[in-house]
Order: structure tokens, then sequence, then C-alpha cells
């Protein structure tokens, strides 16, 4: 692939980032309209016969790695291990 080549395949991949961007703003706002009805209805289910949106409650269990690395420093560097990947940024 000539310098040519990619510089236009840059360009359609950032058009492309541009659009991701712009459908995920719009799929947020129109979920958030959807959450804000649900609400103001006070439903956690929404059976609308075709589709049923669920907006629910979910506890979890988590981690604190940063509470633990603060209480005990020693163990956690014990238990930390370097992971190589490689980064594609387009700038």
């Amino acid at each position: 692939m000539k310098n040519q080549e990619i510089r236009n395949t840059v360009a359609e991949l950032q058009e492309l980032y541009a659009q991701a961007d712009s459908l995920k703003a719009e799929i947020t706002a129109r979920e958030s309209l959807i959450k804000d009805e649900m609400e103001s209805r006070e439903l956690e289910v929404l059976d609308l016969g075709n589709v049923i949106i669920r907006f629910t409650s979910i506890l979890s269990n988590r981690f604190d790695t940063t509470n633990f690395k603060k209480l005990h420093a020693d163990l956690y560097n014990a238990f930390i291990k370097q992971v190589a990947s490689r980064r594609f940024v387009i700038a």
C-alpha cells in the first residue's frame, strides 16, 4: 500500500469515527428518553408487545484495587504482572 492509499484510508477512517461518535450520541440521547419515561412511570420493565425493555438496578461486588493497593502495597506488587499489547492511534 502506498502512502497516498494509506492517507485516503485514514481519511475514510476519520470520517467513520466521526459518524460513529455521532451515532453513539444519538443512541445515548434516545436511550435517555426511554429511561426518563420509565423512571417517571416508575417501571423497571416495559412490555410493548414486540419488544420488552428492562431498566433495572443491579448490585455487583467489585474488588477495590485502589484501596487494596494503598493498604497492602507489598502484597499488591507481588501479584501484578506486566502485559504487552499494541496500540493503534491516528493523530
